[in-house]
């Protein structure tokens, strides 16, 4: 009598990508090899199949593995993996943004994929003065767009290619610190939910808050499926901010408790 031989290799390779898609999607983040074991084929096999699952946008590929395209687990992922996520969303919400920036104002960014993306938007702006934390962006910025261009020291997190630390600057080596102000603060966060705005790390939270509160106006940058979750460190309440730009109107709960806290939602 022939024995039939296990599930998983009798699926065809559809069912498998399918299949592998689903897993990855569950699992957050995985390695060619813990797939190739999990499915029992070829590890050349499975870098072909996360290939292709990754040009049709199912999955995001990475060195040795894959993670999910969804924003599912809280863990922090590398800057160039979230680069490749909400792509599309991120752009229109950039250009909402920029629109809010007038030339000749100072504006203060935070670390993020987001705000690489308004970065980018600004080619057209003229005079800003500009603050970030986020090593990536002098690197986008338009020569034309800015007057002057800072960055806040601190500790570099290489995971997010930015620094973390006060948002302050001394005039001199050891002096007192600069009382410093902007126009409008874009702060790019990991979570909105009815108690706020939130972040997967403290030090980058307590420093979007920081840049919040130097802020003549602040607006909230968050694409929809960062819209209902919670992370670990609260940067405010919603009433701190007077915009959230979103790539999608939130849910009727949200949207409803961002009316009482009087932020206007502004979507393309």
């Amino acid at each position: 009598m022939e024995t039939s031989a296990p599930a998983h290799r009798r699926r065809l390779p559809a069912g498998r990508k399918a299949d592998l898609a689903s897993y990855v999607e569950q699992t957050g983040q995985v390695t060619v090899g813990d797939l190739a074991e999990h499915f029992g084929v070829s590890i050349d096999t499975i870098r072909r199949d996360l290939d292709q699952l990754d040009r049709e946008g199912v999955l995001v590929r990475t060195h040795g593995g894959a993670v999910s395209s969804a924003t599912g687990p809280l863990k922090d992922r590398a800057l160039d993996v979230r680069m490749r996520v909400q792509t599309e969303e991120k752009e229109r919400i950039a250009r909402i943004a920029a629109g809010l920036i007038e030339d000749g104002s100072v504006v203060m960014l935070n670390a993020g994929t987001t705000t690489l993306a308004v970065a980018r938007a600004l080619r057209n702006h003229q005079d800003l003065t500009i603050a970030t934390n986020n090593l990536r962006i002098p690197a986008e910025l338009a020569p034309t767009a800015f007057r002057d261009l800072y960055v806040f020291g601190g500790a570099v997190r290489s995971i997010t290619q930015a620094t973390t630390g006060p948002v302050t600057f001394t005039m001199t080596p050891g002096g007192s610190e600069v009382d410093i102000r902007c126009d409008l603060a874009l702060i790019g966060v990991g979570a909105v939910d009815e108690g706020g705005y939130s972040a997967s790390n403290l030090g980058d939270a307590a420093m979007m808050s920081e840049m919040m509160q130097r802020a003549e106006r602040t607006a909230i940058l968050a694409d929809s499926s960062k819209i209902g979750r919670r992370f670990f460190a609260q940067i405010a309440q919603l009433d701190r901010a007077d915009y959230l730009i979103t790539d999608a109107p939130p849910p009727p709960h949200i949207a409803a408790a961002l009316a009482q806290a009087d932020v206007q939602v502004l979507t393309p």
